[in-house]
């Protein structure tokens, strides 16, 4: 797993991966600051307090509760748009490291949409539920145990995917799971530090395409 996370890291800092990473990272910050500025439109033109600094005072709370809110959210948005982008990713870590093996057949491009989407919103979804939970001091650990399952399962499965037919790649998952489990929770760690946060989508790409290469390989 180690080895595998260096090789990831040198991954990360390439061309290829930051082109990737700031078009992510653009598109999350656009539709982070577009639903700050409508959430704050919508509260003018309500106007839910009958005097003008009432409903300047609720504007401005809101304002700020939602850049609080997009600070937590920028990684999991992050992931949904990076997600479009990671089946070529995974690509050009085959081409790269593994150059004498059989290539990977790329998804669909609607089935890597989608799958891409599923993933965003999935890891959106969890980390908004487990927010209110970092006011009782539990959020963390419960966020790198989430996170270490959900981003292991996604991320070795489209990995194997590549290579073998969806049922097959699950059940390939399921059959070393311990190890894939366990192999998450070195991005899961990754994602609770801010802006490294931000690469962790490209970074388990890398990391799971190498140790679905290495695993596959134990096996043969």
């Amino acid at each position: 797993m180690i080895n595998a996370a260096f090789s990831a890291l040198a991954d990360v800092l390439s061309p290829d991966f930051r082109s990737v990473l700031f078009k992510a990272v653009g598109l999350a910050v656009a539709l982070l600051i577009a639903v700050i500025a409508g959430t704050v439109f919508l509260l003018d033109m309500l106007k839910l307090a009958p005097w003008g600094w009432g409903n300047n005072i609720i504007e401005v709370a809101a304002g700020l509760g939602m850049t609080v809110l997009a600070f937590f959210m920028i990684p999991p948005v992050t992931a949904l748009f990076a997600g479009l982008y990671l089946d070529h990713i995974a690509g050009l870590v085959e081409r790269k490291h593994y150059p004498d093996d059989a290539p990977g057949r790329e998804l669909p491009t609607g089935r890597a949409i989608l799958l891409g989407l599923q993933f965003g919103l999935l890891v959106f979804a969890v980390n908004l539920a487990v927010l209110p939970m970092v006011l009782f001091g539990i959020g963390a650990i419960v966020l790198v145990l989430v996170n270490a399952y959900l981003i292991s399962r996604e991320y070795f499965e489209m990995a194997a995917m590549r290579h073998m037919p969806v049922e097959e790649a699950r059940l390939f998952r399921k059959e070393n799971s311990p190890q894939v489990l366990a192999a998450g929770f070195i991005p899961a760690l990754l994602a609770l530090i801010p802006f490294v946060n931000l690469v962790v989508p490209l970074f388990s790409t890398s990391y799971f395409v190498h140790i679905f290469k290495r695993m596959k390989r134990s096996s043969a």
